[in-house]
């Protein structure tokens, strides 16, 4: 529901569960036109009461290619907070060195009333974790939602024109295809050729 509210301005309350699905579009950021990619990975769940977590194989794909990070917890779910911290761990794991930017997002804002996770519980975590915080409801407002996306799409910018377009070394495995990715792959490399604008993934 936040990347169609980010991506659409649209809220759309049911969906297929765990498709993973890739979304593909061009995006503004600073005046700059770039790619953008945002994969939506499958839900990640705890093992049993332990703090391990259970990755699907795709969840562990995305994460080799990703460039930035966007961990969605339900401030209603005090365990899809708790998955927060060893997903990230995960993440250090595959991406030990990597300087990438993450966005720590706590949705259903508007069910106050049913919050189990507080707002200072999620301003610690995004803290310790070194990402940025947002309280967001997908459903009523898009604005936060976007204005969150923007923050992580200009840092994320900024940090690969830091590199000059180059991704991150050792990484072998290839990024996911969507509909129109050949044309993606055409945009992008007209823009590296000619003014050395490149492509950005979440």
């Amino acid at each position: 529901a936040l990347v169609v509210r980010f991506l659409t301005k649209r809220f759309i309350g049911d969906y297929e569960a765990n498709t993973g699905a890739l979304y593909s579009r061009k995006f503004t950021i600073d005046g700059e036109q770039i790619s953008l990619q945002v994969q939506d990975t499958p839900f990640v769940s705890l093992e049993d009461d332990t703090d391990s977590i259970c990755c699907q194989e795709q969840i562990n794909r995305s994460i080799y290619w990703a460039d930035g990070f966007v961990f969605v917890y339900s401030i209603t779910d005090y365990e899809s907070y708790r998955v927060i911290r060893p997903l990230h761990q995960h993440i250090r794991k595959i991406h030990p060195n990597a300087n990438i930017p993450l966005l720590l997002m706590a949705n259903k804002g508007d069910l106050l009333r049913a919050r189990q996770v507080s707002s200072k519980e999620g301003l610690q975590l995004a803290s310790e974790l070194g990402g940025t915080y947002y309280e967001v409801s997908a459903r009523e407002n898009c604005e936060g939602v976007h204005e969150a996306f923007q923050q992580l799409c200009q840092e994320v910018s900024r940090i690969i024109g830091s590199c000059n377009g180059e991704k991150r070394r050792g990484l072998h495995l290839v990024r996911p295809k969507s509909p129109n990715m050949q044309d993606l792959k055409r945009r992008l490399k007209q823009a590296l050729t000619s003014k050395g604008k490149s492509a950005t993934t979440l």
